[in-house]
């Protein structure tokens, strides 16, 4: 390849150029993904629970199903060594998971009414076996595509842009609810996803299929071993379970709270989640910038406290105005949780050796997919047990206890696990 003065094009320029076009991929390909998640999860997925007569341990089940479906990442991190191209074992997976989840939408003209929520919860688990295959692919190549030197900078960068969308899509999203209540609303949602559903798989066949630098091991034990026997490794992801089994007694259900005992409409549980998306956007530069300064450990400690603040705040519903309540409650958990999100992240990927990552991948997603499905799973059944106590007791009661309890984990493990 020659420049414009007839000189060949030096070596560095071309590798630079490479990066900045697979970078640019994985950023647009973000785009549509963010779309049709943000109108399936959280709120809407509750809301859409809620309108096929979903109870509360149900819905505590249902978003529990994503986590629990990670224990299969091990199996996964193991057969893609024997793949000769991870781009379109991914692109298969991921194709599938986005046409089943997208498929829920058609569950109330298929069906009959009084199975609505158990043809939903199979739709909605074979998707995300499919995603368990589709994810780990998809954080393997991606840790590879994005060079260590701008991996930090890289993700602060996509992370908040993707987040500022997924606001007013969120937003946006709430407004279509509050006017067309009900399946009406719903359907225009649905045929929002089902467009961006696809355009996300399209996008995906311009992936590069990188280099593969697999693991030194051929056998499946001796792989297993190698995170297993990482004491530091398993140290700090036993403890981050154990700290997601507490966060997610509460947290997925705070829609549930809202929608259903507070009574509070879709425009305003939107603004409150985009408010906690925009501080958490925020944080994502002041997280990337501790990072060049301090290990992802330590600043994971750093977290700990802020999302566990989060949670007592809701204790100060019995004295101050319900949403400027729910407003601090949302917006201190945003600026805790993006720190902890981004920094996990970038500690299962820098933090472990390069060969044997898709097993640590795996390893570290099966452990906190096994407490983040047990969390919401005994949450619901907690607010199904509670039904009959006092509102208050419902209503901000669990974020009470469980707070403290996490100020506790934090104060007295965290400090001693997760250190440099």
């Amino acid at each position: 390849m020659r420049n414009r003065l007839g000189g060949a094009r030096p070596k560095g320029l071309r590798k630079t150029s490479v990066h900045r076009k697979n970078l640019q991929i994985a950023t647009f390909e973000g785009i549509p993904s963010t779309i049709f998640q943000v109108l399936l999860q959280g709120q809407f997925l509750t809301g859409f629970l809620l309108y096929l007569g979903a109870s509360s341990s149900q819905i505590g089940f249902v978003i529990a199903l994503t986590t629990l479906v990670n224990v299969a990442q091990i199996g996964v991190a193991f057969l893609i060594q024997k793949l000769p191209s991870r781009k379109w074992a991914m692109v298969t997976f991921i194709g599938l998971h986005r046409l089943l989840w997208g498929s829920t939408g058609l569950v109330p003209f298929i069906f009959p009414k009084e199975h609505w929520v158990t043809a939903f919860i199979v739709l909605y688990t074979i998707a995300f076996i499919a995603n368990t295959a589709g994810g780990v692919l998809w954080s393997s190549v991606i840790s590879d595509l994005v060079p260590a030197r701008v991996r930090g900078r890289y993700f602060g960068i996509r992370n908040t842009f993707l987040n500022a969308l997924g606001s007013l899509v969120m937003y946006g999203g709430g407004l279509v609810l509050d006017r067309y209540p009900g399946g009406h609303g719903f359907l225009i949602l649905y045929i929002v996803v089902w467009i961006f559903s696809i355009s996300n798989v399209i996008v995906f066949f311009f992936y590069p299929d990188v280099p593969f630098e697999k693991s030194e091991e051929k056998d499946f034990l001796p792989m297993l071993k190698k995170p297993l026997h990482d004491t530091l490794f398993m140290k700090s992801t036993l403890f981050l379970s154990a700290w997601l089994l507490l966060q997610n007694l509460t947290v997925p259900l705070y829609s549930y709270v809202m929608l259903q005992l507070l009574h509070i409409n879709y425009e305003t549980l939107s603004l409150l989640n985009v408010s906690q998306t925009i501080f958490m956007m925020a944080s994502f530069y002041v997280w990337g910038n501790l990072n060049a300064k301090y290990s992802n450990k330590r600043l994971l400690l750093w977290t700990l406290p802020i999302i566990a603040v989060s949670s007592l705040l809701w204790g100060l519903l019995s004295v101050l105005p319900m949403l400027l309540v729910l407003f601090a409650a949302h917006i201190v958990f945003g600026m805790g949780v993006g720190g902890f999100n981004q920094l996990a992240f970038n500690f299962i990927i820098g933090d472990t050796p390069k060969k044997e990552r898709p097993m640590y991948m795996a390893m570290y997603a099966a452990l906190t997919g096994l407490a983040a499905f047990f969390g919401p799973l005994i949450g619901g059944r907690i607010y199904e047990w509670i039904h009959e106590w006092p509102h208050w007791t419902q209503v901000y009661g669990m974020q009470l206890i469980v707070g403290a309890l996490m100020l506790a984990l934090a104060l007295l493990l965290g400090r001693r696990i997760l250190k440099d």
